[in-house]
């Protein structure tokens, strides 16, 4: 099976480089992926797969039945949306869409996700179980496709006993992948805040509420949430990122406006420090003669690579690329839907590297310039198909 599956995998490499560039040049907003989704289907419809379209919204589900087709069931995913980046990339392929780009490699998921199944429809009578594949929107915006497909069913009828997913890995060289098994990615939480006192001239601040000092304390304030209460065995990061008042040089705003992110590692500790946050900042801000209203915005949770279908994932795909392939990949602080999946049933998400610095394809992903060694794409069809029938 193994020989079988790189065999086809080297034969369609440069089929499903195409299908990556007609994706990159075409990107689509979160949840507004419907031209993304009229072509997966198309191209479903030519590998003779048969899928459910329409789930929440444009996502769409693919069914392999293999022999025995209750007898295992996997399910692979790959989200599909692109960010709202201009391309700064001189390439035949760069985005036809101004201000939108695949700048996150989600082409290149959607890409293995359609390459392995091409491969499974191919083999399908050589393994048994069901392989579930699971094209999602909206991994870039709250609330996530994932949370979305999740309450539609996409975990039912059939149940998956595990989710295998994959990310491009812009630091790692084309083609090697990077596994790390337990708590992997970060929750991800929004936080708005809004500061409100008498406004009034610069010249007598004593007739006013300062809302720009009240609001200077409260960042800097903030900070001992995470370096006071949290365990620094843990990690966990606040950043205030917008902070917005005021208009010109002598006049003190009466409204001030904060905007940032909390990120954990552990779900206790994660609504524990919301808490503790909203508390700080309401009694600081009260304290120093000003209103607040304070709202987080519960988004993403912790990623969590089950440690027995990680463990199996990398011994797979060690068998499939050779051990020096394959490498540990770090704790990040980053948040990814797919933890959704994680929280449900058994999961393992891992990193597909596609830089090459010989070639100048170094950018990270979110960033104007961020490209991939499409090398990788034939490294990831065929890990993902090997590691499908495997399971």
């Amino acid at each position: 099976m193994k020989n079988r599956i790189k065999a086809l995998a080297d034969n369609y490499a440069q089929e499903f480089i195409q299908v990556r560039r007609h994706l990159h040049a075409n990107p689509e907003l979160s949840f507004q992926e419907y031209e993304t989704s009229k072509f997966i289907q198309q191209k479903l419809d030519e590998y003779g797969v048969k899928y459910t379209a329409g789930v929440a919204g444009t996502g769409v589900v693919a069914l392999i039945e293999g022999k025995n087709p209750t007898k295992k069931i996997i399910a692979l995913r790959g989200d599909i949306d692109a960010l709202p980046i201009l391309e700064a990339n001189d390439v035949p392929y760069k985005s036809t869409h101004e201000g939108i780009m695949h700048a996150c490699g989600h082409d290149v998921h959607t890409t293995c996700m359609l390459g392995a199944t091409k491969i499974l429809q191919e083999v399908k009578d050589d393994f048994e179980g069901t392989v579930k594949i699971i094209f999602q929107p909206g991994e870039e915006k709250h609330p996530g496709g994932a949370s979305l497909m999740i309450k539609e069913g996409v975990l039912e009828n059939p149940a998956p006993q595990a989710i295998l997913g994959l990310h491009v890995q812009p630091t790692m060289e084309a083609g090697k992948l990077g596994f790390r098994a337990g708590q992997y990615m970060a929750s991800a939480d929004e936080i708005y805040i809004t500061i409100k006192g008498k406004g009034g001239h610069a010249a007598a601040p004593h007739l006013t509420v300062d809302t720009i000092l009240v609001a200077s304390h409260l960042v800097v304030s903030l900070q001992q949430i995470i370096s006071r209460n949290n365990n620094p065995f843990t990690p966990s990061v606040l950043s205030i990122c917008a902070f917005n008042g005021g208009f010109t040089t002598n006049v003190i705003p009466s409204e001030v406006k904060l905007m940032g992110t909390f990120r954990a590692m552990d779900e206790t500790w994660r609504f524990k420090a919301h808490e503790l946050i909203k508390k700080q900042a309401v009694e600081l801000v009260h304290a120093m003669g000003a209103e607040i209203d304070i709202d987080i915005l519960v988004g993403y949770p912790t990623l969590y690579n089950n440690e027995a279908v990680t463990g199996k994932a990398r011994q797979l795909a060690e068998d499939y690329l050779g051990q020096s392939n394959v490498e540990d990949t770090e704790i990040r602080m980053g948040a990814e839907d797919f933890a959704f999946y994680s929280q449900e049933i058994p999961a393992c998400f891992f990193r597909l590297g596609t830089m090459n610095k010989e070639r100048g394809i170094t950018s990270g992903v979110h960033t104007p310039t961020f490209d991939v060694d499409e090398n990788a794409i034939k490294v990831g069809i065929g890990t993902m198909a090997y590691l499908a029938t495997q399971f």
